[in-house]
């Protein structure tokens, strides 16, 4: 008796840890857009958010639908796809229209310009649309074409999760060139550094595929690599150097 109930406690936990890891999965991704949704909203200031950002996680979550359809993998991290595009179109809605709010007497610019040098940089949320419509269905088609090769399918999930696991690559840069970590909001790398080492262990305990977990333990060594300079830079100050937020400012910045 005493067994057949110690066994269903360890199966109610069990359960609950899974719904708990599947909670965090599907929706840790987007959280720390939260504060910085309400933030943008409140102030009514974009500046410190590069929509940039937005470009490469709606990029990276496209390719990796399209690369379910050839090679499985589990439907929670098909959700946190569409769920991050989702918080994605969102954010990029709310900072084009606090843009346009502050630049009356910008001249407007429209996807249907093809100037690539206001690319990502358009007057309406309508014209981001079109643009991710135009890639999503560009996509959905090249892949339809190939789709029985499998050198295409694997080059195509790797292409989803290198895409991602590039974000913070822009910071860590700029941190290297104004030898400095100021203005970066610490608790926000720390967010992201936990956040992508559960997501990386989530990958290697469920069997992903093999891309997944590969550009998981690359993108944990970029967070780590920034964290070290926020030692470095604070423990060892260099010569400082006036800049400015620049528009490849990676999510980790905020």
């Amino acid at each position: 008796m005493e067994d057949e109930m110690f066994d269903q406690i360890v199966s109610v936990f069990h359960n609950l840890v899974s719904w708990v890891a599947a909670g965090a999965m599907v929706f840790g991704g987007v959280v720390p857009y939260i504060p910085q949704y309400r933030d943008i909203r409140r102030t009514q200031n974009a500046e410190g958010f590069s929509t940039y950002v937005c470009l490469v996680l709606l990029v990276a979550n496209i390719l990796r639908i399209l690369f379910r359809f050839g090679r499985y993998f589990e439907t929670l991290l098909l959700w946190q796809s569409i769920i991050m595009i989702a918080t994605m179109l969102i954010m990029l809605n709310l900072c084009t229209n606090v843009r346009m709010a502050a630049e009356l007497n910008t001249k407007r610019r429209s996807f249907i310009d093809f100037d690539w040098s206001y690319f990502w940089l358009w007057s309406r949320f309508l014209d981001y649309m079109q643009c991710v419509l135009a890639f999503t269905l560009m996509s959905a088609y090249i892949t339809y074409l190939f789709l029985e090769s499998t050198l295409f399918v694997e080059t195509l999930g790797f292409l989803a999760v290198f895409t991602e696991a590039m974000l913070g690559t822009p910071q860590l840069y700029c941190n290297y060139q104004n030898k400095s970590t100021e203005g970066m909001s610490i608790k926000m790398v720390l967010m992201w550094t936990s956040g992508d080492t559960f997501k990386t262990g989530y990958f290697l305990l469920t069997q992903a595929p093999v891309q997944f977990w590969i550009c998981g333990l690359l993108q944990v060594l970029v967070d780590f690599t920034i964290l070290f300079q926020v030692y470095y830079y604070s423990r060892y100050p260099q010569k400082p150097v006036s800049h400015t937020v620049s528009h490849t400012t990676s999510a980790k910045a905020l």
